[in-house]
């Protein structure tokens, strides 16, 4: 009996650094979530003191998100899902849902996902742009400064051909910040 394959939506780090082994990828498309900097993070990028602010896929009417969908090495599973669960459940911020997602070459296939959990008092949906980017800016925590985390995931979606406004604003936002010591 054929196995069925373990898919992974990728959207931040994941798409950069995705922890497991990966059998094959390609572009997808999520629906009904868009990529936001909508959650605290006191653990990776900032520290209870100063929180930094990471990406979560924040539910939207109309809204879509295109990422990375990974299908996970065959036999590997059950290691990836532990080592993602560990990392994206630090904190009980996201919740792990499977979702539909659309493949670059048309296929349909569920994969796991992890989007924000509204009613957790990490998450920051509300914040404009402008404070996101002062947030980012000065945000450090044990895996790193905040900016590491926007830049990277700018970078990697830029070099996928994928556009994100947001992003791209706080990008050039929090380099022009770090350039004039405004902080």
């Amino acid at each position: 009996m054929a196995h069925k394959p373990l898919w992974v939506f990728g959207y931040g780090s994941l798409m950069w650094n995705p922890g497991f082994e990966v059998a094959e990828q390609q572009l997808a498309r999520l629906d009904g979530y868009h990529r936001s900097f909508c959650m605290r993070s006191f653990h990776y990028r900032g520290t209870e003191e100063r929180p930094g602010l990471v990406l979560a896929l924040d539910r939207a009417q109309g809204a879509s998100c295109h990422g990375l969908a990974f299908r996970v090495a065959p036999g590997t599973e059950q290691v990836a899902l532990a080592g993602l669960r560990e990392r994206e459940l630090v904190s009980d911020a996201y919740l792990e849902i499977n979702h539909d997602l659309t493949l670059s070459d048309g296929q349909g296939v569920q994969a796991v996902t992890y989007v924000i959990d509204r009613a957790n008092p990490q998450y920051c949906g509300q914040i404009p742009l402008e404070d996101q980017a002062h947030i980012i800016a000065r945000a450090h925590g044990a895996r790193g400064p905040n900016t590491e985390y926007l830049y990277n995931t700018a970078l990697h979606l830029e070099e996928l051909g994928v556009a994100d406004e947001e992003l791209s604003w706080l990008h050039a936002r929090v380099r022009e910040i770090l350039a004039t010591g405004h902080l």
